[in-house]
C-alpha cells in the first residue's frame, strides 16, 4: 500500500460563502483556516495547496465574545523609532471588520509561503454580498456552527 501525495495539478478547489453574522470571529475563522489548508478533504498534503476557496459576508455583523471589544488590541509598528500603534478591537470593528477577520485567518494559518498563498483564496466583505457575485464559480452556502 502506498501513501497519497497530491500535486498541485490534481486539486479540485471548490468556493464556500459564509455568512458571518450573528458568529463568534474566533470560531468563524478556525473553521474557515481549516477549508482554506484542506485539512477538511481526505486528499490533504501538507505541502500542497490543497485547500478550498472561501467567500465571508456580513463580516461587520459577526461578534466578539468577552469583554474582547475593549480588552483586545491589535498592535502594528510604522517602521519608524517609537512607532508602535495600538488599535482597540472596537475601533477596529467599527472601521475595518474585514481586516479584524483576515488578521484572526491569518494567525491560524502557516507562517510560510504556501500560509500566505491560503490567505489568498480568502475574500471578506464587510456588508451584504450582491445576488449576482461568485455565480460563475458555483459557490456553496456553507454553515458555521455558533
Amino acid at each position: 500500500m502506498r501513501t497519497f501525495v497530491a500535486k498541485n495539478g490534481d486539486v479540485e478547489q471548490r468556493w464556500f460563502i459564509i455568512d458571518a453574522s450573528q458568529l463568534p470571529v474566533g470560531r468563524m475563522a478556525s473553521q474557515v483556516a481549516m477549508i482554506l489548508q484542506g485539512k477538511n478533504k481526505p486528499t490533504y498534503t501538507p505541502h500542497v495547496d490543497t485547500g478550498d476557496f472561501v467567500v465571508v459576508f456580513n463580516a461587520g455583523k459577526a461578534q466578539l465574545t468577552g469583554r474582547k471589544l475593549d480588552n483586545k488590541y491589535y498592535h502594528y509598528h510604522t517602521g519608524f523609532v517609537g512607532g508602535i500603534k495600538s488599535t482597540s478591537a472596537r475601533e477596529m470593528m467599527s472601521s475595518k471588520p474585514d481586516e479584524l477577520l483576515r488578521i484572526a485567518v491569518k494567525g491560524m494559518l502557516p507562517k510560510t509561503k504556501l500560509g500566505r498563498q491560503m490567505l489568498s483564496k480568502l475574500k471578506i466583505h464587510s456588508g451584504d454580498l450582491p445576488e449576482h457575485a461568485y455565480k460563475a464559480q458555483k459557490a456553496e452556502s456553507l454553515s458555521v456552527s455558533k
